[in-house]
């Protein structure tokens, strides 16, 4: 068994992994009820890193961003089994709008918008992030009333396609996927506090990369081995690996270019040969922009310690 695999499980068979060169919002490579779990987490709306690629969806408010994902939600939807499941990781922003610095609901958006296409929502995770730096804050120091609480949580956010998902008795890929007291302790209590944030890309690169220990988590949470595992913002491939780690099978959608080619190099010096797909149209598709709707501004105030 190679090193870092999960165990009684054997590296995946060449053919488990799928990379498709397309966009989240329209997954036609993919069948209905065709993936078992959607782990991902998308771009933040009115997070300054990921403005370009919002823009270049047409998204250009905050209703227009918000809007790109939930038709991302609505694929995945599609595609999952009944009783699927879909995992989304995603931060609040704070930014400066038409009536000033506040805070955009990233979370509390994704939560109606994937009530409305018809999830089902479930008890979320408060995944507080430890920092380095523990004292800084946002705004005036030690001045009331003026400062700003730190966000220093980010959500993640899961839903399931209808009802329970159904097993034999005694089913073997579920008993295979069976984990401990300990770990069910830990992962199934709502605020995780042991797991660090990824480190990040040099500055300009777009990756937004999550924790694998945040990926791995959530497919032996939420799958069994020998299921199909998506992530329909792929980036750096954390969701993947994870999944491929654990026994799953693997599809991974990222449309913008050079991050298709960086996770396709990286699946090929990690020894997969994966099915590699373009998507039929896989130019994205505009977002429809909402006539009214708080656009992005000035930036946050920096951070004082």
């Amino acid at each position: 068994m190679a090193r870092g695999w999960g165990p009684l499980v054997s590296r995946p068979l060449t053919g488990e992994l799928r990379l498709i060169h397309g966009d989240a919002r329209r997954l036609d490579e993919l069948d209905d009820a065709s993936v078992h779990l959607t782990v991902t987490s998308p771009p933040y709306p009115m997070i300054p890193q990921w403005d370009r690629l919002f823009r270049d969806l047409g998204a250009k408010s905050y209703p227009a961003m918000l809007s790109v994902l939930a038709d991302a939600w609505r694929e995945s939807h599609r595609v999952l089994v009944p009783g699927g499941l879909l995992a989304v990781n995603i931060g609040d922003a704070l930014r400066g709008g038409p009536n000033g610095f506040r805070l955009w609901p990233n979370h509390a958006e994704t939560l109606l918008a994937a009530s409305r296409i018809g999830f089902t929502p479930l008890p979320y995770v408060l995944w507080k992030k430890p920092t380095n730096r523990p004292n800084a804050f946002l705004g005036s120091g030690f001045l009331p009333p003026n400062a700003y609480v730190t966000l220093d949580c980010e959500y993640i956010l899961l839903f399931r396609k209808g009802g329970l998902r159904r097993f034999p008795p005694h089913d073997a890929a579920r008993e295979a996927s069976r984990f401990g007291r300990s770990e069910r302790d830990r992962w199934f209590s709502q605020v995780w506090s042991d797991v660090r944030g990824a480190r990040q890309g040099s500055p300009g690169r777009r990756t937004g990369a999550f924790p694998s220990a945040v990926a791995e988590r959530l497919v032996r949470m939420f799958s069994v081995v020998g299921d199909t595992v998506l992530d329909p913002f792929a980036g750096t491939g954390t969701t993947l690996w994870a999944a491929l780690a654990w026994g799953r099978r693997a599809v991974g959608v990222e449309w913008e270019p050079t991050a298709f080619r960086s996770l396709r190099s990286e699946a090929e010096a990690r020894g997969f040969r994966p099915v590699v797909r373009r998507a039929r149209g896989s130019e994205p598709r505009l977002a429809s922009e909402p006539e009214e709707g708080a656009r992005g501004g000035q930036s946050p105030p920096r951070r004082r310690s």
